[in-house]
């Protein structure tokens, strides 16, 4: 039986091509894409991955706690993995974004994909491209025609405006110029508020009913978070009223027991949690077992990166929906790509005219690229059975590499 040998945690930070500027963010601009990164090695030397989207330090601390929940256990153990995991949640912090490295171990020791370890097939997926920032009208269709143009069927696109006028034209213009063309969704990113920087808007349910009315005249694939993540009641009461599908559940981060109450609450249409928040991997199936169940839709949110999109493909190849359902294709250049965002992979997650093959590789279906990592990664905490290293000043540095990852030829 195999067992863990070894941790290793880095903190990732990669430059982006241009900047770019979150719509669920209000007044930021990125130039970079920072993550934390786990490196799980058994005593027979297979890998397993994970990563998770950082703010700074906040995850420095987990090593001693990972070291001693899980060197000498049986990687494949995923309840016992589960159960570790929420140990550190009943203090707040929560950590089921670690979960997927396990199954990438799991997968690799069984030779196969893990979409095909737990029942899924080698569907190809369709893909819904999704950009991040908001746009005056104009620009947004001239991104509605590079989408077309490469491909892509629907585009997800964003609204943040105060102006409930200024959101509605952002969505009818575009959707009138593309007609018969390129279906238009939105994100209107309600679901939570990022006000760090200054206000932002924040809707409430009538706005959201009068949105999803002038929605709907647009003929929109979906509207989605238009509420608080935690107004349950109103969520299920605008989805009774909407006459468009509502969609979201990305961020619901107590997992299983939360989404279940909302499907039974009927929250959705359509489900779209991200199982680096909302479970890991296990639990995120449970959910879209539940919303088969319950007749309703399912499928991945995948901004994040290069890991975590991989991640979500396979809950949603494992999940029964891959064939019914558009995957998240996260696209939006200058500033976000698929280069950008898989630095560290050995091949990017490119998509072809708006599709994506299945990984075939063992496991989560992605190489790591050590030369990338070394360049963008700080390695801040090692430990295998007998020693324990910690490496805090690889924290004391936050900056970006400028320059690109020196690679062979």
């Amino acid at each position: 039986m195999s067992r863990i040998e070894s941790i290793e945690l880095y903190l990732v930070q990669t430059p982006l091509p241009a900047p770019f500027s979150p719509a669920w963010v209000v007044g930021g601009t990125r130039s970079s894409s920072a993550y934390y990164l786990i490196r799980l090695r058994t005593d027979d030397g297979v890998e397993g991955f994970s990563a998770f989207t950082a703010m700074g330090r906040e995850r420095a601390g987990i090593g001693d706690f990972l070291a001693h929940a899980f060197l000498g256990k049986d990687p494949t153990d995923i309840d016992h993995v589960l159960e570790m995991l929420r140990v550190p949640g009943y203090g707040g912090l929560r950590n089921f974004w670690i979960e997927p490295a396990f199954w990438d171990i799991k997968g690799k020791l069984a030779g196969q994909p893990v979409y095909r370890l737990l029942g899924g097939e080698p569907t190809p997926l369709r893909l819904y491209a999704s950009s991040g920032e908001v746009k005056d009208v104009g620009a947004r269709i001239d991104e509605c025609w590079a989408r077309h143009e490469e491909g892509f069927s629907t585009l997800k696109v964003r609204v943040h405006d105060f102006d409930e006028r200024v959101d509605i034209r952002q969505i009818q213009e575009p959707a009138e110029a593309l007609r018969g063309k390129l279906k238009l969704a939105v994100d209107c990113n309600q679901a939570f508020w990022h006000t760090a920087n200054g206000p932002g808007p924040k809707w409430d349910l009538a706005r959201a009913k009068r949105f999803c009315d002038a929605a709907y005249e647009a003929d929109l694939a979906w509207v989605e978070e238009p509420l608080f993540m935690e107004w349950y009641d109103q969520m299920a009461e605008l989805r009774a009223y909407s006459r468009v599908d509502v969609s979201g559940g990305e961020l619901h981060t107590c997992g299983f027991p939360e989404l279940k109450y909302m499907v039974e609450k009927r929250c959705y249409d359509i489900f779209q949690p991200d199982a680096m928040w909302t479970g890991g991997i296990s639990q995120t199936l449970q959910v879209a077992k539940l919303v088969r169940e319950a007749g309703l839709k399912f499928t991945g949110h995948s901004w994040s990166n290069g890991i975590g999109f991989a991640v979500n493909m396979h809950v949603l190849l494992a999940s029964g929906f891959a064939s019914e359902m558009e995957y998240e294709y996260p696209l939006s250049p200058p500033g976000w790509t698929a280069e950008a965002r898989d630095s560290i992979l050995t091949e990017p997650w490119r998509h072809d005219r708006g599709t994506l093959q299945p990984p075939t590789l063992p496991g989560l279906g992605f190489e790591i690229d050590e030369a990338a990592l070394a360049h963008y990664g700080r390695c801040f905490f090692k430990a295998n059975r007998t020693v324990r290293s910690w490496m805090p000043e690889s924290l004391h540095d936050l900056s970006i590499p400028t320059t690109p990852v020196p690679r062979e030829g």
